[in-house]
């Protein structure tokens, strides 16, 4: 310590004898100069008073003397007087020294002082601003106009650099996520045709291969969902779109037909009530991804348990498997994935989507996700759809908009090619609920009213009436059509398929119906059930 003391003098050396000087752009406080004047004024008059008190007492001293001593104390006094003179010079250099050192100092500080301010705001103000108007899609120079700019000019270039940087980044990263986007929706353009097709192909092929087309069915469903997913994630329109209501039963047979391990899978549900068409295909997509998320990570012997349940908020739907429960860190991590929080690319690791996918979902319909340990030893998930997205279900009988009511006696094929057959129509028109008995007298009859799609499955069913009227549709060949199969032919057919498959056989199928042994009829919500429930609603769905 005491030797940086002594060499600090000789550091300063150099300024002494000119100006101060200090770095470039800084100038003396106000007032140092002032304040240093008095200083050096006092200690001058000091030494200069003290020097000239000695010299009177050397001369008095000399006055005193004998007459024979007089030049040699004369001698000594202007020695005294000397030395005294000389010192005093050194003393009052060594003040200017050390004044100026106080001075640069004290600009130093205040140097110091005003850069630490200037700083916290570029990076609590300035910043902030510049990058939030990057990501608003601003260039580099007009979001540096727009904001306070520094004044230093080396802080300029840093801050300009920067901007450009991260301008660079927004450009990129948005457009990975518009070729992500672009790439999602034309692989779900290829999935939607591909399921298409399969489905034509299930009702014109016999049973010998119908096992085969519903196993592709279910893969193309799984890849489907995945393109869903990366289409939420990137901010695009993710699935189909439906004009009314899906009931919850369908929802959660659509969920389990987008999975692999659906025979895990088993629902309970008796509710009847069921979700608009505008949240039907997120609610689907969030409840497969949760239900894939728990056959995925608990053993391939436990099952899957999905309960539905009615309360004041909406519906209630518990997933519980009995894999291993997750801990503290996890579930925080899981419900911060599912929060109401903006998504947050960077906090993705590896092929784990689901939960952010379940996130997006969440916060567009407005869906309450929360974690807790399963009663079946596991990890329980409970989701709950709000009551604004519940509704019921429109009667099956209930004519649509531009459709008579009534139609010809008998079973009528739908118009899916005679999937499933629509339920005879009564010939009286009293059955049907008249508009005077919804409106009593004295109330205005309000306007009809077309929803969204309904022109498109009125021309459907239109058309699928006019065929069932003309006879079975001819083949390309011009012989009739394959007749059409019945739901648990086609699930025995799927069951076959999967067991030949295991097997290594590759043979045709045996009897429609003979399922292999294990099978049980809750395995219906599978595959089948996914590629089943919905097409019963396909007259509301609107082009994709």
């Amino acid at each position: 310590m005491d030797e940086e003391l002594i060499a600090m003098p000789r550091v300063l050396e150099p300024t002494r004898g000119r100006a101060d000087t200090f770095p470039a752009g800084a100038s003396t406080p106000a007032g140092a100069s002032t304040r240093r004047q008095p200083v050096l004024g006092a200690n001058r008059t000091v030494l200069l008073s003290a020097l000239l008190v000695v010299a009177v007492a050397a001369l008095c001293a000399v006055a005193a003397a004998p007459s024979s001593a007089r030049v040699p104390v004369g001698v000594a006094v202007l020695v005294g007087l000397a030395a005294a003179a000389v010192i005093a010079v050194l003393a009052i250099r060594q003040a200017d020294g050390t004044a100026r050192l106080v001075a640069r100092l004290a600009a130093l500080d205040a140097l110091t002082e005003r850069r630490a301010a200037g700083l916290a705001q570029l990076a609590d103000d300035t910043l902030p601003k510049i990058v939030a108007h990057l990501r608003d899609g601003v260039s580099a120079e007009e979001a540096m106009a727009g904001g306070p700019s520094p004044t230093d000019p080396a802080e300029q270039r840093i801050l300009r650099t920067l901007a450009e940087e991260v301008g660079r980044g927004e450009r990129m990263r948005a457009a990975a996520m518009a070729a992500c986007a672009n790439a999602a929706g034309r692989v779900q353009a290829l999935a939607t045709s591909m399921l298409a097709d399969l489905r034509d192909m299930e009702d014109r092929h016999s049973e010998e291969v119908l096992g085969d087309l519903l196993r592709m069915d279910h893969s193309v469903s799984q890849t489907g969902r995945l393109a869903d997913s990366i289409a939420v994630l990137t901010g695009a329109r993710s699935g189909r779109r439906w004009t009314k209501p899906i009931v919850m039963e369908s929802i959660l047979r659509g969920a389990l037909g987008r999975i692999s391990a659906y025979q895990r899978v088993r629902l309970h549900s008796t509710s009847t009530a069921a979700v608009a068409g505008y949240a039907a295909e997120g609610v689907m997509h969030a409840l497969a991804e949760l239900m894939d998320n728990a056959t995925s990570f608990s053993p391939p012997s436990e099952e899957v348990h999905v309960y539905v349940e009615e309360v004041q908020a909406g519906l209630v739907v518990t997933i519980e498997d009995g894999g291993l429960v997750m801990g503290p860190a996890a579930l925080r991590r899981a419900e911060r994935a599912v929060s109401a929080a903006s998504l947050d690319l960077t906090t993705l690791s590896g092929t784990r989507l689901g939960l952010a996918v379940v996130g997006v979902l969440a916060r567009k319909y407005g869906l309450t996700v929360s974690f807790r340990p399963s009663s079946r030893g596991g990890t329980g998930v409970i989701v709950i759809i709000p009551r604004q997205l519940i509704t019921q279900p429109r009667p099956d009988g209930a004519p649509l908009p531009g459709v008579h009511a009534a139609a010809a006696p008998g079973a009528v094929a739908g118009a899916r090619g005679g999937r499933q057959a629509a339920p005879e129509q009564p010939d009286e028109p009293a059955a049907l609920p008249s508009r005077a008995a919804a409106h009593p007298p004295g109330t205005p009859e309000p306007l009809p009213k077309r929803g969204r799609g309904e022109t498109l499955a009125g021309a459907a069913r239109a058309a699928a009436l006019a065929t069932s009227l003309d006879g079975p549709p001819a083949g390309a060949d011009g012989r009739p059509a394959a007749p059409t199969v019945s739901p648990g032919a086609r699930f025995g057919a799927f069951q076959q398929s999967r067991a030949r498959v295991r097997s290594g056989e590759t043979g045709p199928t045996g009897a429609a119906g003979q399922q292999p042994a294990g099978a049980t009829d809750s395995d219906a919500t599978g595959a089948t059930g996914g590629a089943e429930a919905i097409n019963a609603t396909d007259s509301g769905e609107a082009a994709p």
